[in-house]
């Protein structure tokens, strides 16, 4: 087979590199630096999680809580300004039993028995000149094609160096290169990067891109990625938000994601073309939105998941470098062929009398997946049958306390009911309630 050369390092480096001249274009952030110091700010994340759920041929159950502190210093003063952030985070098991273990959202041990506890912490060292800023240590990444999850208990982080930069006026632009991560319930900063659903590990990964806002009601982005010897990826987005009177608007966001094997091919060929586009109406209080998504090509969709090979499903390896519209609670609708579609509900009730309450309903159904044309030298082979078809169900309610001592406490109900072939996680009822409470110390 003929491999790809990697190119897109070369392109990377040289996006990096012209990053680092300012065009001027606007007021530098690094003049108006209040300081080291100064500028500093201290917050802890308090997050508590009940987790259960019932799969086809398992049940796991857990309670948890996490203390998460985060540290971000100011910049030094001067034409170079230079930082520090830090973070420490603890999670606690408060109940599970070895015969419910297993969720993504607390580690076992290797004879299956739920933890009691688990940490970890990091930072990194940041530069600033005008508006351009290096980063490098432990980072959270948030790039359509390489983006550390936050979806459960504990946040995945990277560890590598990334830029960013919006020296021109609505243009910001980003590159990073990565060579390990964290997962949820791991905490080595030797764990992997991966594709998630070959559960193939590459030694790097770099992406670069930007977002461009063209006017007030329409924007773009364009990333592309490389994930060694595994894959290139390149991301396309465009996004309109059109306001209608009385209290209405529409909304349009078109994604495409391109995906080519590269280099020594790890995970095997692959080729495939996801797109999706949701629209969106909005009257009043209400959203009502309509999505279509469609994955062209032999292997499944797949993207960048951070923490152990070997961690499978339930030890959440998967981030969040999924920006299609039916990637959801549960399913992301990326098998091969697969056609879905989605309608959803929004509703926020601070405009009926309840400020802080909200609530969404969406239902999509996928079909027409079919693995059987999936390559023998596959990391996907044998994933998927012919046919195969699945259908999610999900509601979410949140309150958001608006005043008082307990002002920002939030209550969140995330419920799932997801049926289908095996190939796509079966039968499945899944119930998240999450309640946090931030601290703002500094």
């Amino acid at each position: 087979m003929k491999k790809r050369q990697p190119q897109l390092q070369l392109n990377t480096l040289a996006v990096a590199l012209a990053f680092a001249l300012p065009a001027m274009s606007y007021a530098s952030d690094q003049s108006d630096s209040a300081g080291f110091v100064e500028g500093s700010s201290l917050n802890i994340l308090n997050r508590n999680v009940f987790w259960n759920q019932t799969h086809t041929d398992s049940h796991t159950r857990d309670w948890s809580q996490a203390l998460m502190a985060t540290f971000s210093s100011g910049f030094t003063q001067g034409t170079i300004g230079v930082g520090i952030d830090a973070f420490a985070d603890l999670a606690l098991r408060i109940d599970g039993n070895t015969d419910r273990a297993g969720s993504p959202t607390f580690p076992s041990d290797a004879n299956g028995h739920p933890d009691h506890g688990y940490a970890k912490a990091g930072g990194d060292i940041k530069v600033r000149i005008s508006n351009t800023t290096l980063k490098a240590g432990d980072l959270q990444p948030t790039a359509p094609v390489f983006a550390t999850a936050d979806n459960y208990l504990m946040p995945q982080t990277a560890t590598g160096f990334q830029i960013d930069s919006h020296e021109i006026a609505g243009l910001n632009l980003e590159a990073g290169h990565y060579t390990s991560g964290t997962g949820n319930t791991t905490t080595s900063r030797s764990g992997d990067i991966l594709a998630s659903y070959a559960g193939i590990d590459a030694s790097s990964a770099s992406f670069a891109g930007g977002k461009y806002q063209f006017s007030k009601e329409f924007t773009a982005s364009l990333y592309g990625a490389h994930l060694e010897d595994v894959w290139n990826q390149y991301y396309v987005n465009m996004n309109l938000a059109h306001p209608l009177a009385d209290n209405q608007s529409i909304a349009l966001d078109f994604n495409l994601y391109r995906t080519l094997d590269d280099g020594s091919a790890k995970a095997g060929t692959i080729n495939t073309t996801a797109t999706s586009l949701a629209a969106a109406y909005t009257l009043g209080a209400q959203t009502f939105t309509l999505a279509g998504q469609k994955i062209n090509g032999d292997e499944p969709f797949d993207y960048v998941g951070f923490g152990a090979t070997n961690a499978g499903v339930g030890a959440g390896r998967f981030g969040n470098s999924i920006n299609l519209a039916d990637s959801v609670q549960y399913s992301d609708f990326n098998g091969p062929g697969e056609k879905s579609w989605q309608v959803r509900y929004d509703l926020d009730m601070s405009t009926l009398g309840t400020p802080g309450l909200s609530f969404m309903a969406r239902h999509i159904r996928g079909t027409g997946i079919d693995g059987t044309h999936t390559g023998l030298n596959s990391a996907y082979a044998g994933f998927y049958g012919a046919n195969d078809q699945e259908n999610e169900t999900d509601a979410e309610v949140k309150y958001v306390v608006q005043s008082g001592p307990a002002k920002q406490l939030s209550f969140r109900l995330r419920e799932a009911w997801h049926s289908g072939d095996a190939s796509t996680g079966g039968h499945l009822v899944q119930t998240r309630l999450i309640t946090e409470y931030p601290l703002n110390i500094l």
